[in-house]
């Protein structure tokens, strides 16, 4: 999906899981996010699908899953009545979520997801769950609503380390930023190159993360994403 000089393909290394990771993606998210970790989370995922749309109360897709797996389907979305990941204990996680989890996530900006989540009545019943992130993103080049906003790809990276640690999974994170990490190493060379035709003469060298955020404090549990 990207020309060969940035093609990441070499990078993947696809994670098994026995959770399987549905990703919910906005159309535009789809169609024009060339940066978007959503495909890149679906790359690492063995055990992942992408589906996109908006309004998916009528998602065929969608509903054959919560028909099939109600009781073991989740949403990863902030929320007062959230299951923390961070905050509970191995058994009290693997209880929870049940052997053969189903994992939704919203991928688009905050907004967005902010508005499937609004508009899809067969999302909102799904008992949720979250993390505590105690880091910032690493993707330098896009705005957060907060900086403790994840990527999609890094929120799921959190997730898989918690589900580790829980005894719910038991797959190799290791590798799993290196396709991001390659990516943005190529922006930055790319953005700081001389010879590229939109270099600025006038650039001081270095790129400055976006730090202007909201002020929301309680805002400390996300999993996404790309404004």
């Amino acid at each position: 999906m990207r020309p060969t000089s940035s093609c990441i393909c070499k990078y993947i290394d696809p994670c098994q899981t026995k959770t399987r990771f549905i990703i919910l993606m906005h159309p535009k998210e789809y169609k024009r996010e060339k940066n978007g970790t959503g495909h890149m989370t679906r790359l690492q995922l063995a055990n992942s699908e992408i589906i996109v749309g908006v309004d998916f109360t009528n998602n065929k897709r969608v509903n054959d899953i919560l028909t099939k797996e109600q009781s073991a389907s989740f949403l990863l979305y902030p929320g007062k009545e959230s299951f923390n990941l961070s905050q509970s204990t191995g058994s009290q996680v693997t209880s929870f979520m049940s052997e053969s989890p189903y994992l939704f996530l919203l991928d688009g900006t905050w907004p967005c997801a902010r508005k499937m989540l609004k508009l899809s009545k067969n999302l909102q019943g799904l008992q949720r769950v979250s993390f505590d992130n105690k880091i910032k993103s690493k993707f330098v080049f896009k705005q957060q609503p907060d900086a403790r906003c994840l990527s999609t790809i890094e929120s799921v990276y959190a997730v898989l380390n918690l589900f580790n640690k829980a005894g719910l999974e038991q797959c190799e994170t290791q590798d799993f930023l290196v396709p991001f990490e390659k990516m943005m190493e190529h922006q930055l060379a790319y953005i700081l190159n001389p010879n590229n035709r939109r270099y600025s003469s006038n650039a001081s060298g270095k790129i400055t993360p976006k730090n202007k955020y909201k002020n929301n404090p309680r805002r400390t549990i996300f999993f996404e994403h790309s404004a």
